[in-house]
This record gives structure tokens, C-alpha cells and sequence, in this order.
């Protein structure tokens, strides 16, 4: 019997309580059937990236990031934008990666849910692409003002965002067959 794949989860967000972590958790109910996802819940305990640390001395936390994004046989981020960019811890934990080469060739998807997110998407997209992520643009999605399509319970209150995500969930799915 073939066990589904599992998906490593990031959130661009550190609050507790953010539309993105809630999203992200909506997304793993929607997709129980096609695959397991867990949430990395940590970006904020990664220390500063430091290149002269970009080897066995790196932190044993990098170490951990780095093994469960290897483990993984997909990625989802979800992310707000930060002041028209990317937030600054997710783009932390993505450069701990770039030497090592976690993302290279690893399913992704990337969606960001923020007030606009134009700016960010483009960025966070650009840097996913330069590290060689497996990445569609079926596996993209941008929710501009995202607090109004998705509820703090987790319900998606907007079918065409729904159905987008619907849409995103398969295209992940196919991706990591």
C-alpha cells in the first residue's frame, strides 16, 4: 500500500494567530485525501544566516530545518508580504538552504495571502526559482486581501479562492507523483 506523500508547511508569518498559519491548516484539512502536511513552526528560532557558519558549524536548528525540508517529498509556503517584500525570517531560512541545496528539484508551492502581495510574490518567487524549486504556475497563488477570504476558523468564505486552492492542492499533488 503506497503511503501519501508529506508535505513540509512554512509560514512567512510568525505570529501566533496569522491568516497564513490559519490558511495553512485549512489547506491540510482540504487535502487529507492527497497528503500529509506538517507545519515548520520554527523560522523565528533559526539564527541569522552567516556564511561563515554555512557548514558542519552551522546550529543544530539549521541542521533540523535542513533535514525535514529533505525529508519532505513537497513544499508549501504561505506567506504575507512585509513591506512590499518578503518577510524577513522566511527569507532567512530560505538562504540557510542555498549552499546545501534543499530545494533544488523539491516540489513547491507557493501561495501568498496578504493585503495586496504583488511585490512579495514576485520576490519570493524570483529567489524560489534561482534555488531550483520544482515550482508551476499551477503551484502559485496570490490572495490579495486575504483577511476577507479567510476566516480566523479557517473557513474559506470566498468559493474563488477556494476553488483556487482546490486547483493549487492537485497541481501539488501531480507534482510530487
Amino acid at each position: 500500500m503506497k503511503t501519501k506523500p508529506h508535505v513540509l508547511a512554512i509560514s512567512g508569518s510568525t505570529r501566533a494567530q496569522s491568516t497564513n498559519l490559519t490558511l495553512i491548516h485549512a489547506i491540510g484539512e482540504i487535502a487529507k485525501e492527497q497528503f500529509d502536511l506538517a507545519v515548520f513552526g520554527e523560522l523565528d528560532q533559526l539564527p541569522h544566516f552567516n556564511p561563515d557558519l554555512d557548514n558542519e558549524l552551522a546550529p543544530e536548528s539549521v541542521h533540523s530545518f535542513r533535514k525535514l525540508l529533505r525529508d519532505a517529498d513537497g513544499i508549501l509556503i504561505c506567506t504575507p508580504e512585509y513591506a512590499m517584500g518578503v518577510p524577513g525570517t522566511l527569507k532567512n531560512a530560505i538562504d540557510w538552504t542555498v549552499s546545501s541545496m534543499e530545494f533544488s528539484g523539491k516540489p513547491t508551492a507557493l501561495i501568498t495571502a496578504s493585503s495586496l502581495g504583488e511585490r512579495g510574490h514576485a520576490s519570493l518567487l524570483g529567489t524560489l526559482e534561482i534555488i531550483e524549486t520544482r515550482i508551476t504556475p499551477e503551484t502559485q497563488l496570490l490572495i490579495s486581501h486575504a483577511r476577507t477570504k479567510i476566516a480566523p476558523d479557517g473557513t474559506i468564505n470566498d468559493a474563488l479562492t477556494h476553488d483556487q486552492l482546490s486547483q493549487l492542492i492537485l497541481s501539488l499533488s501531480k507534482l510530487m507523483q
